[in-house]
């Protein structure tokens, strides 16, 4: 005998917030909610939408939406003459008191892709903004105010709030002024034309192993170096060949990456700030690193990290504007303006400009326009120029007064800081015995932020140290953090860690 269906009175849906509106959305989730948890059963006969309208107190008109909706979706099955039914759908098996991740994370299991990047993601995550975090801007130095201005200024315009798509390598006025900025300040051979607007460095240094290399080639990248540049090769491009070139006191050991692989497609170097040990590379380092560019037909990839925060003399010159037929210049205002910003650029050579161009359409298109112009006009206005000089000076003595807090509060024999008279963060070293990883667990435990530096060596190479990040923070603040830091440092040394 057919079962006769159930015909349900009003299903029970709790209230619905009257004052948030969309009212036919709010009854679709109900309803759908009903029907996951099994309160409405397949081939449940519901009320018409004229009587759950009524006890609702809804319009019909919102009634028929939601029905239409959970019809279209499939949870729904109306019956000409015989109304609205559940439809036969399977609710997926939840095991008990297990979380949906975990169950889904065993029911699917991950690429070795995902897995890798899985983990480079627990290390990258951004660190809470209390000392020694890198790139915390000082208050003094935010350029708030301006910034403000310059945006209500130029979104009121329509350059500033363009309604379409935009170039797929940045807005012309800003690809401009910074054509005009660094070929003044860093020595840059280029025109705008060759300038690609990114969301930062690490677009850059992805676009540019995307492009440059093919299956199977090998490519330098200094030992020890950024996790981004390594986490792309060990996490997306692994059939590319990524080898680790040590870093002397005077940059990349040139030699031992001809040693090592002679035949290497590109090399990706931080000549004018090498992270994280923040020497720049010597003329003699340069000099050797374009001869073998040149002899090879490689391209030299430059991250010109951190190149404006000198504090003695002025910056170095541009690797770029030594060779610009074969290297790749990358930039960023992330760090000298505010991390949020996420804007960066590339200079490339003009044969790679179409295949930068065309990558860039398939990863996002065009960065967002607005904050383009508005940074356009931060730079032609001579902003920019104004911030850094005012940058330069209040880093200089946050790099004084972190400097002279670790010789008070840290023995000598525990750590030294790495020399150096630029950059906006400082290598403290560790006593060898010392596993600076377990010193960074404890100090950001302690209510710090630091990063270990071992793990930006290559397997088996790495130093224990640890990287502080200036600025953000006030002087008495500072010496209290590295008051704590030393104390957590003492106690790792005294259990042995």
């Amino acid at each position: 005998m057919p079962r006769t269906a159930k015909v349900v009175d009003v299903p029970a849906i709790g209230e619905l917030d009257r004052l948030a509106g969309q009212l036919s959305h709010q009854l679709a989730q109900a309803l759908r909610q009903a029907i996951h948890r099994g309160d409405l059963k397949a081939g449940d006969l519901l009320p018409s939408t004229r009587r759950l309208s009524a006890a609702l107190h809804l319009a019909r008109g919102t009634v028929l939406e939601a029905f239409a909706q959970l019809t279209a979706e499939g949870f729904l099955e109306p019956q000409p003459g015989s109304g609205t039914r559940v439809a036969h759908y399977q609710a997926p098996r939840r095991t008990p008191h297990a979380n949906v991740q975990a169950s889904s994370a065993v029911a699917v299991p991950l690429s070795s892709q995902a897995l890798h990047l899985a983990r480079f993601a627990a290390q990258a995550r951004a660190l809470p903004p209390v000392p020694f975090t890198v790139s915390v801007p000082i208050g003094d130095t935010a350029p708030d105010d301006v910034w403000r201005r310059l945006g209500n200024r130029v979104r009121a315009r329509g350059p500033g709030a363009p309604s379409g798509y935009g170039d797929p390598l940045g807005a012309l006025p800003l690809r401009e002024a910074i054509c005009d900025y660094v070929r003044r300040s860093r020595s840059v051979n280029c025109t705008p034309q060759q300038i690609l607007i990114t969301s930062g460095t690490q677009q850059g240094l992805y676009l540019a192993a995307q492009i440059l290399l093919d299956a199977g080639d090998s490519a330098w990248v200094e030992d020890p170096a950024y996790a981004g540049i390594t986490a792309i090769f060990d996490s997306l491009f692994r059939d590319r060949h990524m080898i680790r070139v040590p870093v002397a006191d005077d940059g990349i050991d040139v030699a031992a990456g001809v040693r090592l692989a002679a035949d290497a497609r590109a090399a990706f170097v931080t000549p004018s700030h090498q992270y994280p040990l923040g020497m720049p590379m010597s003329m003699a380092k340069r000099s050797a690193l374009l001869a073998w560019a040149k002899e090879r037909q490689a391209w030299i990839v430059e991250d010109d990290y951190d190149s404006e925060m000198r504090y003695a003399g002025h910056p170095f010159p541009s690797l770029q504007g030594l060779a610009p037929e074969r290297t790749l210049y990358l930039g960023t205002f992330s760090k000298m303006l505010f991390p949020s910003l996420r804007l960066g650029y590339a200079v490339v050579p003009p044969p790679l400009v179409d295949a930068f161009c065309g990558a860039r359409i398939l990863m996002d298109r065009h960065p967002p326009s607005a904050d383009q112009h508005v940074l356009a006009a931060f730079i032609a206005e001579g902003y920019l120029d104004r911030h850094i000089r005012k940058m330069r000076g209040v880093y200089a003595e946050k790099r004084r007064v972190l400097i002279e807090a670790i010789n008070t509060h840290i023995p000598a024999e525990l750590a030294v800081v790495q020399p150096c008279d630029q950059g906006m963060h400082m290598v403290l070293w560790l006593r060898k015995d010392l596993d600076d990883v377990r010193v960074a667990q404890c100090a950001n435990e302690a209510g710090l932020a630091l990063r270990a530096v071992s793990p930006m060596y290559a397997p088996g190479h790495g130093e224990p140290g640890l990287v502080l990040g200036l600025g953000g923070y006030a002087d008495r603040q500072v010496q209290q953090a590295v008051e704590r830091l030393g104390q957590v440092i003492l106690a790792c040394a005294g259990s042995g860690a």
